[in-house]
């Protein structure tokens, strides 16, 4: 399988169980699959074959006399994780939209450091979701930037126009379509572009992505050696797995534990890591489900989780404080 046939059916797979899982409509799961595949023919089939989990039966009406019952909803993704966000305004990080060149072409993203001190800061460049840039993952680059490093997230979608632009149902298949080559040049490209400003350490690189980042991460991992720590979440595998073998980087591969059609690859992962002798960690995070770590996903079915979430992120803080700021 090649790397673009990897992705496509990394999406195509992760937008059926949205649609088995009552995630998305139906309409909405059909334009998703169009958009990925270029056929609404293979769509329509794809979710012919897919029979969506029966609706949850309302409970029982009570009796008249009967006491109301006591109910711990939920709490609502948007005030859960509040202690772990970076506003915008924070005034320990300086973040700024950037842009640079690849091959003729603008490409744009989303830069944050600290706001005291010159540097050289260490460097993480962030992948996004198959959402694109979105207002997680400029949350995601601020809280490295408070944290000492240089954040730089690319938006994939820079030639399209960029991600405020698209309809978000079109996001994924304009993502796909431009292929995980387009995308790892493009990372290549913001290496070469952070290089040059005086605030940021050369010497000291990782890379972090989420979902279809997470591809991208290991994608990039395996051609690019001055990576030092990399933390792809809960991402698909490269369409050969054992070019994995080639990381350099030492890598935190983090996963959902209800996140089972994710954590399929695992198997692969780990074979070709311990074939290259890289230096990891496995972790899967009990109770997180797809893109756990995300808190401002607009679906509430995407359950952020925040046990797992701050966990995680610690852990992802402690490999690059010890690779990156030693």
């Amino acid at each position: 399988m090649t790397d673009k046939e990897a992705m496509q059916q990394y999406l195509v797979d992760e937008f059926l169980e949205d649609y088995r899982e009552r995630r998305v409509t139906r309409r909405d799961a059909l334009k998703l699959l169009t958009g990925v595949t270029g056929s609404l023919g293979i769509a329509g089939a794809l979710l012919a074959a897919c029979s969506p989990a029966p609706a949850p039966t309302a409970p029982p009406a009570p009796s008249a006399t009967a006491a109301p019952p006591t109910a711990t909803p939920r709490p609502a993704n948007t005030a859960v994780s509040e202690d772990m966000r970076v506003a915008q305004n924070d005034p320990a990080v300086q973040a700024q939209e950037v842009s640079f060149a690849n091959g003729g072409q603008t490409i744009t993203g989303y830069l944050a450091r600290p706001a005291a001190g010159s540097g050289p800061f260490p460097l993480v460049l962030i992948c996004h979701e198959n959402r694109g840039l979105s207002d997680h993952q400029k949350d995601v680059t601020r809280r490295f930037g408070k944290s000492g490093y240089v954040g730089l997230a690319v938006d994939l979608l820079s030639r399209e126009g960029g991600t405020a632009k698209q309809d978000r149902n079109a996001i994924p298949g304009k993502i796909n379509a431009g292929g995980p080559e387009r995308h790892v040049g493009d990372f290549q490209a913001a290496l070469a572009y952070a290089k040059t400003l005086p605030f940021v350490n050369k010497d000291r690189v990782g890379m972090i992505g989420f979902c279809l980042g997470g591809m991208v991460t290991w994608m990039m991992a395996a051609i690019t050696p001055e990576l030092k720590a990399i933390a792809p979440y809960y991402g698909g595998n490269p369409g050969n797995p054992k070019v994995l073998s080639n990381i350099k980087a030492e890598v935190l591969g983090v996963y959902g534990g209800l996140d089972e059609r994710t954590n399929a690859n695992i198997p692969a992962v780990e074979a070709a890591l311990k074939e290259g002798n890289v230096t990891y960690q496995i972790k899967v995070y009990p109770g997180g489900t797809h893109q756990f770590l995300n808190d401002l996903r607009e679906s509430p079915q995407f359950e952020y989780n925040p046990v797992a979430a701050r966990q995680a992120w610690s852990d992802t803080l402690l490999l690059f404080d010890r690779r990156l700021k030693a």
